[in-house]
């Protein structure tokens, strides 16, 4: 109990883990920064009688230990393959071997740590989360603990079974695992996944609209990926904006333990609502006995409810505002089934990155005059949503859009456009009220309205 503190002491303080204590200790990370000594490894201290042998697991315990084993034997034939790691990935030895272990969060089974590797690099760490709701509740049925992380850790396993088989830019990379089944009740597991940063809902919403629309797009495509996936359609059960990170710019899904391959059977179209909390909708149940595409359709919801609704009208083009109307409607009324919701968002983008979108309007181009290889000072005045908290720096599909920008706004007087781009290809364009503070720039035009360059040396 005293070490326990002890331990518990030094995570509050900030202090740090080795990965090789993580594994044997699988449940102490978020116990010690919890101050709980319940659920702790299976390790005795040096000069220590051995263990008890385990005492045998109740009736029920098994039983729920033999559909999960089940379960996962049938999603592993399913993937093609058993539970090894993939040929070249991390195992136990580069486990052993990281440092600088750092709890990042914990959820509801898992605990996630992040760690740097020998090699350079850094990854994140899941494992069971012995103080977690999953084991307590198990405990408080069973009062196995060993049981219990076991029926736990096949959560896990089956996480990590499918990020072997799904391969796609909106699914977190599995680096590696690694996997201890030595003792007779005891299951350790911990998976090594790419590193990324939470989704922070309240950052994006400051984001310009194009980065926002990236995010939607992404999930769509994401989405579509799963709709089609080579496991049949996924569902996502726990389908929240925390189960996504942001790596390097881009959303990916962190979180599978609770994906499904199932879809829900029945006998009669009656067997099939979707229930969501403000809406319900009717699905048909298939001549084979399944909801027909209610894996596709509750993902899809849960999309518009939880992403779209708040990220895609916001400062959006204009022009562009009628087809995210529609898109905003179709999935919410889950008129549009995935395929249609992926061909709506492309034609969005492509028109926006051809600048087909651009209403038909008087040019106001010829009414500045350019100066190249230059640019001035960014930090002039500020607008929203920028891409920079210094000043008016935006994305524009060309100068022409750019000069009809700064008519706009009543204190533009020039603008710069850079070689700087965009996820689509589009060029950042930087808005200035004073056209002065010229600074030499070959990748760089600056643009002057002919009123405010009377008069000034240039």
């Amino acid at each position: 109990m005293a070490a326990a503190a002890a331990a518990a002491g030094r995570w509050r303080r900030g202090a740090r883990l080795s990965a090789a204590a993580l594994l044997a200790l699988p449940a102490l990370p978020a116990l010690a920064l919890l101050a709980l000594t319940a659920g702790g490894g299976g390790e005795g201290q040096p000069g220590s009688p051995p263990p008890p042998p385990p005492l045998p697991l109740p009736p029920g315990l098994r039983e729920e230990l033999r559909q999960r084993r089940r379960d996962l034997r049938r999603l592993e034939a399913a993937a093609g393959g058993g539970g090894e790691a993939a040929a070249g990935g991390l195992g136990c030895g580069d486990l052993s071997l990281a440092t600088g272990v750092s709890v990042l969060g914990w959820g509801f089974t898992k605990v996630v740590a992040r760690a740097a590797l020998a090699g350079g690099g850094a990854v994140a760490l899941k494992s069971v989360h012995g103080a977690g709701r999953e084991v307590r509740q198990c405990l408080q049925r069973y009062r196995a603990p060993a049981g219990c992380r076991r029926l736990a850790a096949y959560k896990l396993l089956k996480e990590v079974t499918l990020l072997q088989r799904l391969q796609h830019p909106g699914i977190v990379q599995l680096h590696g695992q690694c996997y201890d089944n030595s003792g007779d009740a005891e299951l350790r597991v911990t998976a090594m996944l790419e590193l990324g940063s939470p989704l922070e809902m309240i950052q994006l919403l400051q984001t310009p609209w194009e980065e926002r629309f990236k995010i939607c797009l992404s999930l769509v495509r994401l989405l579509f990926y799963l709709a089609h996936s080579p496991l049949g359609s996924i569902v996502l059960l726990d389908f929240q904006p925390r189960q996504f990170v942001m790596v390097d710019g881009n959303l990916k899904v962190t979180d599978m333990d609770d994906a499904s391959t199932e879809e829900l059977s029945c006998k009669e179209d009656n067997d099939c609502t979707l229930d969501f909390p403000t809406k319900s909708f009717p699905l048909k149940c298939s001549v084979v006995g399944k909801c027909e595409g209610i894996n596709e359709k509750k993902n899809l919801f849960n999309a518009y409810r939880y992403f779209f609704t708040y990220l895609l009208p916001h400062s959006a083009p204009p022009a562009l505002r009628p087809f995210l109307s529609d898109i905003l409607n179709a999935t919410g009324d889950l008129r549009y089934g995935i395929n249609e919701t992926l061909e709506a968002f492309e034609k969005v983008l492509h028109l926006y990155k051809s600048g087909l979108y651009l209403q038909k309007r008087p040019l106001h181009l010829k009414d500045y005059i350019s100066l190249k290889g230059f640019r001035t000072v960014e930090g002039d005045y500020k607008c929203w949503p920028s891409y920079s908290h210094l000043g008016c720096l935006l994305s524009v599909h060309s100068a022409e859009e750019a000069a009809a920008i700064c008519n706009s706004h009543s204190q533009c007087q020039s603008f710069t456009v850079t070689q700087r781009r965009t996820w689509t290809g589009r060029p950042l364009a930087s808005f200035q009220s004073s056209p002065t503070d010229l600074i030499p720039d070959a990748n760089a035009v600056v643009y002057i309205k002919r009123s405010a360059s009377s008069g000034e040396r240039l």
